[in-house]
């Protein structure tokens, strides 16, 4: 009875690689963090990424792999006292008992610089091993010297089927799940609970135990959950609709919004809210369309968009809902221009395939005065803002990404500028 007070998330936590879902970029067959931990040769990282995506699970997993001592500390509530005695128990481990220590910080980019440099030493010489875990982006949120000496790892958003993965395995495990539960659930439910939990396990786990714990048996003695229960333990809305027509209302959405049909995107869009949508997802889209089908043509398009989606994530339905359509009418309103995805996807082809083009020397951080055939930098302003120079690499220096549409603001710009053409 005692362990059932564990909370589900944390008993069904992973104890190995072959039991951990998601994150198959990093952890898959043969990537670089699988190798490292099965070659037992983990130094100090850095995790960041979402919540409930296995930051802490993989620091624990890495800890056991290797059998090295695990210490934890939170940046909220630990400061340099703690860390130092953390690194003394390291020392004594090291050298009494041959065994490494790993030191996990939880949301680490909270640590000041003063805290962070109390580790800095011990992290060069091998006594401590760090892993920081994160929701922020480590570069911009933590102090440059303890991130040059991690290997940074991004954590993305577990996958639908990771999620579903997840809730099956809980659902069978009769030593740390409901397995011993008579719980009868809707595949339509799973299928609910692993959309709207936003790739967070925790979440979905944390929902399940609650519907798991709060539903009265029928008279069948079974413990049914279904859509309207998980919506509950979310506290949302459920969806009234099926999987398949909510995916094809989104898409009628999107496409309305770059058909620049008003009424019908606001239609859609209405439809979906009814049927339990997460206005979020909306939001999204249409920051990406603003982008992808406006683009330059109007540029306003894609700052109404976040400001729609701070409005929605702020104030909430249904005073947000006028930001939402005000948003939506723009959108299918203003001009459009995909001129951006168009340059987008031909400067990515160019960057794969071209990995090893040199930079024109002109434009080097410390150019080289032995080189020929490049010239020395021009700066623009001193040529009324701008000069004609190559700034691409030889092999591609006449390639062209982005050409102007003569749609809206678009077609005023003078392209011919920014090639350096007079």
């Amino acid at each position: 009875m005692g362990n059932l007070r564990i909370p589900l998330a944390e008993r069904m936590r992973p104890t190995s690689l072959d039991d951990f879902f998601g994150q198959e970029h990093i952890v898959g067959k043969g990537k670089l963090l699988r190798r490292a931990i099965e070659y037992g040769n983990v130094g100090s990282m850095i995790f960041y990424g979402p919540p409930g995506t296995g930051k802490t699970t993989l620091a624990q997993i890495i800890a056991k792999t290797l059998n090295a001592n695990i210490e934890k500390l939170n940046a909220v509530s630990s400061g340099v006292a703690d860390a130092k005695a953390v690194i003394e128990k390291a020392k004594r481990d090291k050298i009494l008992l041959a065994k490494d220590t790993y030191l996990l910080l939880d949301e680490c980019h909270r640590w000041s610089k003063s805290q962070s440099d109390c580790v800095l030493e011990a992290i060069e010489k091998g006594n401590i091993f760090f892993i920081g875990s994160t929701t922020e982006n480590p570069y911009t949120s933590m102090t440059r010297a303890i991130v040059s000496r991690c290997r940074v790892f991004e954590l993305k958003s577990l996958t639908r089927e990771d999620i579903k993965n997840i809730i099956y395995r809980a659902l069978n495990d009769k030593d740390r799940g409901l397995g011993n539960l008579p719980i009868k659930i809707d595949e339509n439910a799973i299928e609910y609970l692993a959309e709207v939990c936003g790739g967070d396990a925790r979440t979905a786990l944390n929902a399940l135990e609650l519907a798991a714990n709060t539903t009265t048996l029928n008279k069948n003695k079974k413990i049914v959950i279904d859509e309207k229960v998980v919506a509950e333990c979310l506290d949302r809305k459920p969806l009234s609709i099926s999987i398949d027509m909510f995916y094809d209302l989104l898409s009628a959405f999107c496409k309305s919004l770059r058909g620049s049909d008003a009424d019908a995107a606001l239609f859609y869009a209405q439809r979906l809210i009814e049927a339990g949508c997460d206005p979020l997802i909306i939001a999204r889209r249409i920051i990406a369309h603003a982008s992808e089908d406006v683009g330059m043509a109007d540029s306003n398009a894609l700052l109404l968009a976040i400001c729609a989606h701070y409005a929605v994530a702020n104030i909430g339905l249904p005073e947000a809902m006028l930001n939402l359509t005000h948003a939506i009418i723009y959108l299918c309103e203003a001009e459009k221009s995909n001129a951006v995805v168009v340059a987008m996807n031909k400067a990515k082809a160019d960057a794969v395939t071209l990995r090893d083009d040199k930079v024109p020397n002109h434009l080097k951080n410390h150019p080289s005065t032995n080189e020929d055939g490049h010239g020395k930098y021009k700066y623009p302003h001193d040529y009324g803002g701008y000069c004609k120079q190559q700034y691409l690499p030889d092999a591609i220096k006449d390639h062209i990404y982005y050409t102007p549409s003569q749609n809206g603001k678009e077609k005023n710009m003078q392209r011919k500028k920014f090639r350096g053409e007079k």
